[in-house]
């Protein structure tokens, strides 16, 4: 079958993006840039979060479940710590120095209030450490204090902790005998003498066991967050601003074209719709106009057209 001129598409016109130039186009875009930019700090940040995260992790795994280290040969874990050194289990063999024992304020574990109970360990190294021997719940008889700071072993002990570099000071005032943080500096201020100043030990295990044992921290979790998500979506909002603006621009374009076939024209470049005058009924002086007047005007309108 011969295939007609008439049986062919009509080919469309050109698109004209020219509209593209005019201040409010262009507004727009540095809008969608401002967008694009504050979304793109935002996916950073939470980038920057993640990584922090992860390094965090990587410590528990290479440290946390590895093999005790002993004190002796290994002092510097705990005055000149490094980052990836942290959570390293040590073994040490001393003496608690019960009299020194120092409370940490404003210690929340598993969403409860508390205290963390510091203890200097003097170690049969000649080396004082502080061990934060576990968590106390807010006490109910004295503001301020826990009910019961339980001892811990009196005489030899051996005790296996964790290493935790010391915190910064946080610039607050604190009871007598407490701290608010664990500043390491401001521990040896308290009692008098030197101790490990950049790391402590997190207490793990205790020999003999404690008549009354603290509570101890969980292990710290392995899971990274939502921060990688977080931050993809941000990237992801940054670069949807520019499609949608490309996509309007477009639907402008061929809304565009199809005015001009309709027969419209441009005005210097921008499109201006001529189009047949409206029907409107003539209404006479005083009243209403009358069926025959409405029907004329809209005749009227339709013979204008053609």
């Amino acid at each position: 079958m011969t295939e007609t001129l008439t049986d062919r598409p009509a080919k469309r016109g050109r698109l004209d993006y020219r509209f593209l130039i005019s201040p409010q186009w262009l507004g727009g875009l540095v809008f969608c840039a401002l967008v694009a930019l504050a979304c793109a700090l935002l996916g950073q940040w939470q980038m920057d979060r993640r990584m922090e995260t992860v390094a965090e992790i990587n410590k528990v795994l290479s440290n946390y479940d590895e093999p005790v280290v002993p004190l002796a040969g290994n002092a510097g874990l705990f005055t000149d710590v490094r980052p990836e050194q942290e959570w390293t289990p040590v073994e040490m063999r001393g003496e608690y120095l019960e009299a020194d024992t120092r409370i940490v304020r404003n210690r929340p574990l598993a969403g409860k209030p508390g205290y963390e109970v510091l203890v200097p360990f003097h170690a049969d190294t000649g080396d004082v450490i502080v061990v934060n021997r576990g968590w106390l719940p807010i006490g109910d008889t004295t503001p301020g204090r826990p009910d019961v700071v339980p001892a811990p072993p009196a005489g030899e002990v051996s005790v296996v902790v964790r290493v935790k570099p010391g915190e910064p000071d946080l610039g607050r005032d604190a009871p007598e005998g407490q701290l608010a943080s664990i500043d390491l500096a401001a521990f040896a201020d308290s009692v008098g003498y030197p101790v490990a100043d950049t790391a402590y030990g997190q207490l793990a295990e205790e020999f003999p066991a404690p008549a009354v044992a603290l509570q101890q921290p969980p292990k710290p979790p392995l899971d990274e967050g939502p921060h990688l998500s977080y931050s993809l979506q941000w990237f992801t909002f940054g670069l949807m601003s520019f499609i949608v603006w490309g996509y309007l621009a477009r639907q402008r374009a061929v809304n565009d074209r199809d005015d001009r076939e309709l027969g419209l024209t441009e005005d210097d470049g921008y499109l201006s719709a001529h189009r047949a005058p409206r029907a409107r009924p003539v209404k006479r002086r005083g009243g209403r106009p009358t069926d025959e007047e409405v029907e004329d005007a809209m005749l009227d309108a339709v013979d204008s057209r053609h």
